[in-house]
């Protein structure tokens, strides 16, 4: 379900499903020489589980555009973000600044919050007091297509 589209950033919630999960193999799948099939055991897998821990705090949200392309976050991946978990120094967080949504790196210390881009073409922001500023998350998980 979409929630809020931003210029940068669309926010999902989370759908409650019933499902029991998709087939997961417990073994790993090899990226050298090739294992053997009856190694593998079936087990059941829900994403849900695995990467949500706070169902009520959780919302997804794709990224648009290249500023955070060195910490692996490129344009279109989903995100997922949770709101109950404390913003720290170096976690990357979704934040509010200024009547948009960005995805920043946070470089918090004694001195003050900058919103640090992972790439070099962007500048880093300080915040100051005349800024409208939020810390709305942080980012736990990305998913993205190969």
């Amino acid at each position: 379900m979409r929630l809020h589209t931003a210029k940068n950033l669309t926010f999902f919630t989370p759908k409650n499903t019933n499902s029991i999960g998709i087939p997961y193999f417990d073994t790993g799948v090899s990226a050298g020489f090739p294992s053997p099939t009856e190694d593998f055991i079936e087990q059941r897998l829900s994403l849900d589980k695995e990467l949500i821990k706070n169902k009520e705090a959780t919302f997804f949200a794709r990224v648009s555009g290249q500023s955070m392309i060195d910490a692996g976050l490129d344009d279109k991946d989903l995100l997922i973000i949770d709101r109950s978990l404390e913003p720290i120094n170096n976690k990357i967080a979704v934040c509010f600044l200024d009547g948009e949504f960005t995805v920043k790196r946070l470089r918090v210390d004694k001195n003050g919050v900058w919103l640090k881009p992972e790439n070099p073409n962007y500048p880093i922001i300080k915040i100051t007091e005349e800024n409208d500023f939020i810390i709305w998350g942080i980012v736990t998980n990305v998913i993205k297509k190969v």
